[in-house]
């Protein structure tokens, strides 16, 4: 959410910021919303000052007997009355209007974020690894020998339609055991508190992170109104919506592993084979709640630990920062992380990490308390997949795999395998 008030100051400065993003100018037209609803308080406030005096003149009126005087004076102060009503909900009608718009309008781009339109426009800015070198032809994950009877597309469309998969015996554990690694590495490595949270909130969750009203469509609603959280970033973030915390509090670090869902509106014939675009999905999201001085700092931070898990599994992968036309509506600026994918011969996205500024704090009114005093101030609030699991089982299949359908898997996944290291070409664990 934007500050009418730093619009109002800067006009031309926003419509610009707004503009790298491919957005037409719209200064004016919440200017104009803004003057209105002003005027009307303004008049408001003036009416009720008016019925305030005559109110206090009708008692004068009523004690000198001078009866039409009182009469008249009543009726002022009625006729006031239901104007100030009036006036207070025409102001109460366009500030609905005014904080509708301004919730619709994307984040301002951090002065760093390149300009560009699209994906093809987003910046290399590291790479980590070297693609596997293999002496066969890749197969895409769903095709490896030792995984195809254990992922499970024919059955889950039977249940549930496409774009759903059922995991089977050794390939659910291993999709399992990454779970548990990437939460055990944030818990225990990266000092961030694991929360287990709802999949299910209310509208003002969904508002204050973003999603609503703009993507709606994008996320599935329950009969009686909940909401299936599309990330846990929503219910972690939200967390300290309406909180006044203490500076001393912060940063607030979190991680969660969750289930995720996702309509997957406007994606139709993208990414249909296999499981790298699904309606339900597992991921473990990274949430900081920061100071204003430490929230680019703490980004840094935050993708680094979602790096460290793709090395950790000895996976290659780039880190790119999405330009100003591919980043996300709530983000002020977004790097990507890219793991190399042998069956697609591509990177392909795994995790983002982005900034927010106090783009969402002024959505759920997150605040914090200087400690040396003053005015509480919004936090920032960022967010990271560190990493999507479904994407990462991709990433270890095709990387592991081996000529005779086997898998090689990382050696940091054997504790939670019980010691072992390879997913046979019959699909056992060995």
């Amino acid at each position: 959410m934007h500050d009418i008030r730093a619009i109002r100051e800067n006009p031309a400065a926003f419509d610009a910021a707004l503009s790298r993003r491919g957005d037409a100018p719209i200064s004016s037209e919440l200017l104009a919303l803004d003057a209105e609803r002003r005027a009307k308080i303004t008049a408001a406030e003036t009416a009720q000052a008016e019925q305030k005096k005559a109110s206090k003149e009708v008692g004068a009126a009523k004690a000198k007997g001078d009866e039409a005087e009182f009469e008249r004076l009543r009726a002022l102060v009625g006729e006031k009355k239901e104007e100030i009503a009036a006036m207070q909900n025409a102001a109460k009608d366009i500030d609905a209007k005014l904080t509708d718009m301004l919730a619709r309008i994307p984040n301002i781009p951090a002065d760093d974020v390149p300009q560009g339109a699209d994906e093809d426009d987003n910046v290399e800015v590291s790479r980590w690894g070297t693609p596997v070198d293999l002496a066969f032809e890749a197969k895409e994950h769903f095709d490896i020998k030792g995984v195809s009877a254990a992922m499970d597309f024919e059955t889950a469309a039977k249940t549930s339609g496409a774009r759903f998969v059922m995991l089977k015996g050794a390939v659910a554990r291993v999709h399992r055991a990454l779970a548990q690694f990437m939460i055990d590495t944030h818990v225990d490595e990266n000092g961030l508190t694991e929360i287990n949270t709802p999949v299910l909130v209310r509208d003002e969750a969904m508002y204050g992170t973003d999603k609503l009203p703009k993507f709606a469509e994008d996320s599935y609603q329950t009969t009686n109104g909940w909401w299936l959280i599309s990330t846990s970033e929503i219910p972690l973030t939200y967390s300290v919506g309406g909180d006044t915390l203490d500076e001393s509090k912060l940063p607030i670090r979190l991680t969660a592993h969750s289930l995720c869902f996702r309509s997957e509106a406007g994606s139709a014939g993208r990414d249909t084979a296999g499981m790298l675009r699904q309606h339900q999905f597992e991921k473990v999201e990274m949430v900081s709640i920061t100071h204003p001085d430490t929230s680019d700092e703490e980004q840094k931070r935050m993708l680094r630990c979602a790096e460290d898990i793709l090395e950790k599994l000895d996976i290659p992968y780039r880190t790119v920062v999405l330009c100003t036309g591919d980043m996300g509506f709530g983000a002020r600026r977004t790097f990507d992380i890219e793991a190399w994918l042998p069956g697609q011969n591509s990177y392909r996205e795994i995790s983002s990490v982005s900034t927010t500024g106090d783009f969402q704090a002024r959505r759920m009114n997150a605040r914090f308390k200087p400690t040396e005093g003053g005015k509480p101030e919004f936090v920032h609030t960022l967010n990271g997949s560190g990493l999507a699991v479904g994407r990462c089982l991709i990433a270890v299949l095709e990387n592991g795999q081996q000529e005779d359908g086997s898998v090689k898997l990382p050696e940091v996944l054997a504790p939670y395998l019980g010691g072992k290291t390879t997913l046979s070409a019959d699909g056992t664990l060995v």
